[in-house]
């Protein structure tokens, strides 16, 4: 009895390091979906801004929180708004090839 204790506890170990790379998968995914929904939002505030006839970029870096903006690309072509936003990563490769990209169109004005 005393072995098969010892076994299953060898195994639980075991399966921490599993456990805590799934979670961390799990919440880098999250943090990818939120950034997405980040530069959906600051994308749309950008076009806003432009149909209103202000700065676009000052819009985008405004309607972002902080560490967000600092990890923000934004676009200003003609009426169109695009936001490339990297999320928060432990491995800055990785913010990198997870970075999301959003744009939003407005009808300037004068056109």
């Amino acid at each position: 009895m005393g072995r098969e204790r010892g076994q299953a506890t060898i195994e639980t170990v075991a399966a921490i390091p599993l456990l805590l790379l799934a979670g961390s998968v799990a919440l880098q995914l999250l943090l990818a979906g939120y950034a997405l929904t980040l530069a959906d939002g600051a994308a749309e505030a950008g076009a806003l801004a432009l149909a209103a006839g202000r700065p676009a970029r000052a819009a985008v870096r405004e309607s972002l929180p902080g560490w967000a903006a600092d990890r923000a690309e934004i676009e200003v072509r003609g009426g169109e708004v695009s936001v490339r936003l990297r999320p928060p990563s432990p491995l800055p490769a990785l913010a990198e090839r997870l970075s999301v990209t959003s744009s939003s169109y407005a009808k300037t004005p004068g056109r």
